[in-house]
């Protein structure tokens, strides 16, 4: 059997979305309530699912990557985004205040400890929590690699990615005049925060359009418009985050502090054509973790929906459920 058939028939088993069995609104301070729910089977291993963005929210397609017989799977809309209120909202709104959250809710559903599978953003705040509780992580299990790097922001706010996508690239810098190209992230905050309901949807949906069109290695730089409500809180919370370089302490952090948590096991699934966030980051990161295992995904890119990449996070959520 080819690694192509293989691939199509690991994603063909995937399983059926599941029904939540317990959804709810958890108040956690400074003005936010954060939506949350519970699938699979209620007295399961607890799994975690930190959704991309940062302002991504969580959807039903991502509860089909564990088996329900074995996994009692836990996603939310992290603060600003998705069911969470208030909508788009950047008061109070941090890495350390998403952490924080994350304790507020394995305290509240009585989990002792996890597994925490992320994507991308996702991914980032895996590491940052695990480095910030990691007694309460049994396994860290990520996808599409971000370390919220300033090389990072620079390959893809600053043209890096844009020398592959110059058509896309161009329609991401029009809403901009040619003075403020120097500083992208910049001069999308001052529009995105500037009070004019429909320039902040514009700008948002320009930014989210950029993301999108480079997610999929089979996209072809084609995406539709995202709804403006879901555009605006995206764009609103990731610029946020960026604009304050993910609110970490210095650049590089995650790596410099990974011999917190380099005995954790851990499981990365990267796309080799991943032009979001580059295999690099994914490579560096399993330099310095020795209990970690990297797979790279051949003719993948970014998004979670990769043939490849979901077929992968199957296998290893299936082998993770035998150990």
């Amino acid at each position: 059997m080819d690694k192509h058939t293989d691939q199509k028939r690991a994603v063909q088993y995937l399983y059926p979305p599941m029904d939540p069995f317990d959804q709810r609104m958890i108040d956690v301070g400074d003005g936010h309530r954060v939506y949350v729910e519970q699938c699979g089977n209620p007295t399961g291993i607890p799994v975690v699912v930190l959704h991309g963005g940062p302002g991504g929210g969580c959807s039903p397609a991502m509860r089909r990557y564990f088996d329900p017989e074995v996994y009692r799977v836990i996603l939310f809309d992290q603060r600003g985004c998705g069911r969470s209120r208030p909508h788009a909202s950047i008061k109070n709104n941090t890495t350390w205040h998403l952490v924080a959250d994350i304790e507020v809710l394995r305290d509240h559903l009585d989990i002792d400890d996890w597994i925490v599978f992320g994507g991308s953003w996702g991914a980032t705040l895996a590491l940052i929590y695990a480095q910030t509780h990691p007694d309460r992580v049994l396994h860290l299990v990520l996808r599409g690699v971000f370390l919220a790097t300033q090389s990072e922001l620079d390959w893809f706010y600053g043209g890096g990615a844009g020398k592959f996508w110059p058509d896309n690239w161009q329609r991401f810098l029009t809403p901009i005049p040619p003075e403020e190209h120097d500083d992208l992230i910049a001069a999308y905050h001052k529009r995105l925060f500037c009070g004019d309901l429909m320039v902040e949807t514009r700008c948002a949906r320009a930014w989210a359009a950029w993301e999108n069109a480079l997610a999929s290695f089979h996209s072809g730089g084609i995406t539709g418009e995202s709804p403006g409500e879901y555009a605006r809180a995206f764009a609103r919370l990731e610029n946020h985050y960026f604009t304050n370089k993910a609110f970490l302490d210095r650049d590089g952090q995650i790596l410099q502090d990974m011999h917190k948590i380099d005995h954790i096991p851990g499981t990365i699934v990267q796309g080799r054509y991943d032009m979001i966030c580059p295999p690099k980051a994914a490579w560096d990161l399993k330099k310095l973790w020795p209990a970690a295992q990297l797979k790279l995904i051949d003719k993948a890119g970014h998004a979670l929906s990769e043939p490849g990449i979901s077929a992968e996070l199957v296998r290893e959520m299936d082998r993770i459920a035998k150990l």
